[in-house]
Order: C-alpha cells, then sequence, then structure tokens
C-alpha cells in the first residue's frame, strides 16, 4: 500500500497508454517525493525494488499478457531480483524506469528495469526473475507465450543472466 496513489495513477492512465508488443519497452516518469527519500536524503534503495513492481504492472498491461493473466486468473510471482545502484535519486528529482523482457528459460521470465536520471545517466539497474501461477501450478513459458501473441525466436539471454539463473 506504500505507492497506493501511484499504482492508481498508473492503473488510470494505463488506458490512455499505446500497447506494447511482448518485446516491447515500458517507459515510465516517476519523481522522487519526501516519502521516497532515506536518512541520506535520497531515494530509499528498497522504494526501487518497490517502483519496479509499477514497470513490471505496466508492461504486463500493455501487452496481451494482462487480458490473459487476468482471464485465467494466473497469478505472477516474482523468484528472485538482482539490483545495481549506481547514482543516487534526490529530493524532487525526475527519472523514467524502463522495463523490457530480455528473455526466459524454461521456467522463468527475465526482465531488465533500469532507471534512468533526467539525461538518460543510469542511476540503477535489476533484473527480475518471474513466472506466472495458477491453480494447477506454475504456467508453462510456451502458454505464456502463446496467449501473449508471441510466435518470434527465444531471444539470447547474456551470460551474467544465464549464471544468475542457474545459482
Amino acid at each position: 500500500m506504500v505507492l497506493l496513489f501511484r499504482t492508481l495513477w498508473k492503473g488510470l492512465t494505463l488506458w490512455f497508454r499505446p500497447p506494447l508488443e511482448p518485446l516491447g519497452t515500458s517507459v515510465l516518469v516517476f519523481r522522487v517525493w519526501p516519502n521516497d527519500l532515506d536518512v541520506n536524503i535520497h531515494m530509499n534503495n528498497g522504494r526501487f525494488l518497490s517502483v519496479m513492481d509499477l514497470g513490471r504492472f505496466d508492461l504486463t498491461f500493455r501487452t496481451q499478457l494482462g487480458r490473459a493473466m487476468l482471464r485465467n486468473r494466473w497469478m505472477p510471482l516474482v523468484g528472485g531480483v538482482t539490483i545495481r545502484y549506481r547514482r543516487s535519486l534526490d529530493p524532487f528529482e525526475r527519472y523514467e524506469l524502463r522495463t523490457r523482457l530480455l528473455g526466459w528459460d524454461a521456467k522463468w521470465f527475465f526482465l531488465e528495469q533500469r532507471f534512468l536520471k533526467q539525461g538518460g545517466e543510469l542511476a540503477a539497474e535489476g533484473v527480475v526473475r518471474a513466472l506466472f501461477r495458477s491453480k494447477e501450478g506454475n504456467v508453462p513459458v510456451a502458454e505464456v507465450l502463446r496467449q501473449m501473441g508471441y510466435e518470434g525466436p527465444q531471444p539470447d539471454l547474456p551470460e551474467a543472466i544465464r549464471r544468475w539463473a542457474e545459482g
């Protein structure tokens, strides 16, 4: 509930944003508010992870995946996150969150999420490992891709992501 107003706003404005292809990039613009700050007067490390949820929400519902998820009552589950902080985000600073599907393996989807300061400077970058679960268990990756309408080739995952996935 920490990001209640941001979630509501992004949900309401979702209907006015163009749809995305399955391998498209979601771009959301935010500002660092006082409730995002830690004792060092910059955006709290944990807040980055909460904002990343909004990027995945936007990507999901701007592709065909959102409808499939609701229709089939799939639950999205995060199985791991790795994030690297590069630069601080200061009070009232505007930033972009860019979210895209990097690829997948037999079980997991891997998403890249990048926080960019004004001018494109990288503030933080994260990779999320996620899957979908139904009442019957984990939804096969092939089924999710089919329902998303994706028929293209499987992107090559970067070596670092493959090693992380194995660990």
